[in-house]
């Protein structure tokens, strides 16, 4: 095979490579893209670039954040991340290539192409790692700018080695001495890359000690602790901690580079196309153990819930029952947005109570999403103190665009129109919140406008106006006093019903049909289940009209089966009933 042939098969490598990644994160997980987008809020603001510029690795964190905030659109932050990943590969081969040259001259002669294949393990490490969702983007820059670096300092090498010959490594060393500090501070402890991967020997040493000196001095000057400044301050999500994959791809690379340098550069097919199949096959079946099939499905639900996709939630429930607290929380979160919680809630599981509302978690997700479901309650106060406290868990201590947006809304509906337009000028200075921020700029101060907004009318109207605390043990009656106040508030009603039949509280749930019927009429699948349920106990027979003839039949079909035998599985049947449920807890 010539020379050429393994050159232009690269390139189609490459560009299939590129389109897999584009694929894989904008039609498999996209919800994921968008979730990376709201634990930042990056803006455009001069003291916000010389805070990031503050820190070790600053500058590869403002560029990665940057991009980050495109990923707001699912296709744009899926194209970023194929040129990414394209680009180390590319430079991972270039670096393996121009590190077997002698002469300036001679890297424009022939190359090892029979090795290119392995210029992708890199690229497809990385893919592996950032299964892992607090694996940041500015790990990614960090390695690019790294990569970028070695390959300008080798090409600058062989010129000046070309043009000094003896004196060219003390010239060499001369440029690392002031390059490897501003590196550092640039692109983090990544720089350690660029100094192990100079020639000769020796200068790599002095590089590669002359580097870690730097950040073990750092350390104990920054406020941070020394394992995070060593394993990168904004390398990952979660602080002193750096999955093993992460460290081990710049090892990797250093052993990449160092096998084409002592490779014969005769072009085998056989060996490019077993590394080929070899690589393949290997990423086929390794990368998708990096996705956590149960913890992306949450984060799925979350960017469903985030996006008012309420049909979208139901569907995906339908396909695959829900089972984990907040897939069931979102399940019926979606259903009660639809009116539908009364009618379908025990075609899926249920979790008792906490399925509606969960307990409070110091979790950004499980935060965010429990304050979504008082926000469409109309507990405003308590959706923004959740709002706050999903903030305070980012672990790296960011601050988050989504949250904020929800806290310029609560203060918005609460009348505090001097904290709203706080947190709206923050907004103002993004990309994808700007045209939002404006918008509700011109609303404040006008209630006219906000009473007439569908949202932030809607929900100052179900709003209490009085401010209290309450216990965890007390949720259905504060669902109870939103109904009270406003009985258009189909949300609260449908949480109210349901919370005693999850609890399997029959006498609660009578004395609220109670409250109800006098203000509404509300009579759904589940509330005429457990009504017949009710009027079984008590062997009574309901009064008529109260409850379908259907829905008796079945109650009278269900209670000779479970008399004769209660572990029968012609049970089954009514496995999405509120019987099975109250009888099997299942």
């Amino acid at each position: 095979m010539k020379v050429d042939r393994f050159k232009y098969g690269g390139w189609v490598l490459t560009l299939v490579f590129g389109i897999a990644v584009f694929l894989f994160w904008r039609y498999r997980y996209p919800f994921a893209l968008t979730y990376q987008e709201q634990l930042q809020l990056f803006l455009f603001d001069g003291d916000y670039f010389c805070e990031r510029l503050s820190e070790p690795g600053g500058f590869a964190r403002y560029i990665a954040e940057f991009l980050v905030q495109f990923y707001n659109g699912v296709t744009f932050g899926a194209l970023i991340l194929a040129v990414l990943f394209i680009l180390i590969q590319r430079l991972t081969w270039r670096l393996m290539t121009t590190i077997n040259c002698h002469s300036a001259e001679g890297c424009l002669q022939g190359k090892n192409y029979q090795l290119y294949p392995l210029s992708f393990l890199p690229a497809l490490m990385l893919w592996y790692a950032m299964g892992d969702e607090s694996v940041m983007l500015t790990y990614v820059v960090a390695l690019l700018m790294a990569l970028a670096v070695a390959l300008l300092l080798r090409r600058l090498e062989l010129v000046v080695l070309d043009k000094l010959e003896k004196l060219g490594n003390l010239v060499i060393l001369g440029i690392l001495l002031f390059l490897i500090p501003l590196l550092y501070w640039l692109i983090g402890p990544m720089v350690l890359l660029v100094a192990a991967l100079m020639l000769p020997l020796t200068v790599a040493a002095a590089a590669v000690i002359y580097a870690l000196a730097l950040i073990l001095l750092s350390a104990h000057y920054l406020p941070f602790p020394m394992s995070r400044v060593v394993l990168g301050i904004s390398y990952y999500r979660i602080p002193e901690v750096l999955p093993y994959v992460l460290m081990a791809i710049p090892v990797v690379i250093i052993l990449l580079v160092w096998l084409c340098r002592n490779v014969a550069e005769k072009q085998k097919k056989w060996v490019y196309v077993a590394e080929l199949v070899v690589l393949t096959v290997a990423a086929v079946l390794i990368i998708p153990r990096g996705y956590d099939a149960k913890k992306y499905e949450l984060i799925e639900y979350d960017y469903l819930v985030r996006t008012n996709q309420w049909n979208a939630i139901i569907a995906k429930a339908e396909k695959q029952m829900p089972d984990l607290p907040m897939s069931v929380s979102a399940t019926n979160l979606a259903l009660g947005m639809t009116n539908q919680l009364g009618e379908r809630a025990f075609d899926f599981y249920q979790r008792g109570s906490e399925g509606l509302l969960p307990k409070f978690e110091r979790n950004f997700a499980t935060a965010q999403l429990t304050g979504e479901i008082y926000f469409h309650l109309g507990l405003v106060n308590t959706a923004q103190r959740f709002a706050f406290e999903a903030m305070e868990a980012i672990p790296n201590y960011n601050k988050s665009a989504r949250v904020v947006k929800r806290l310029a809304e609560t203060n918005m509906i609460n009348g505090q129109y001097k904290v709203a337009e706080k947190y709206l000028k923050m907004l103002e200075k993004t990309v994808f919140y700007r045209p939002w921020a404006k918008r509700m700029m011109t609303m404040l101060g006008d209630e006219k406008a906000i009473n007439g907004h569908p949202l932030n009318g809607q929900l100052r109207r179900y709003r209490l106006q009085e401010d209290f605390l309450f216990s965890e043990t007390e949720l259905d009656k504060i669902c109870g006093q939103l109904f009270v106040h406003n009985p258009q508030n189909q949300m609260a009603m449908q949480y109210l019903m349901l919370m005693p039949l999850l609890d399997k509280d029959i006498p609660r749930f009578m004395s609220y049909v109670q409250v109800v019927q006098e203000r509404a009429q509300y009579r759904p699948r589940s509330c005429q289940e457990a009504l017949a349920f009710a009027f079984m106990q008590q062997r009574q027979q309901p009064p008529r009209g109260l409850i379908s003839d259907m829905i008796l039949q079945q109650m009278n079909e269900f209670s000779r089966i479970y008399s004769n035998n209660k572990n029968s599985p012609e049970l089954a049947r009514f496995k999405n009933t509120v019987w099975y449920y109250l009888t099997n807890g299942k």
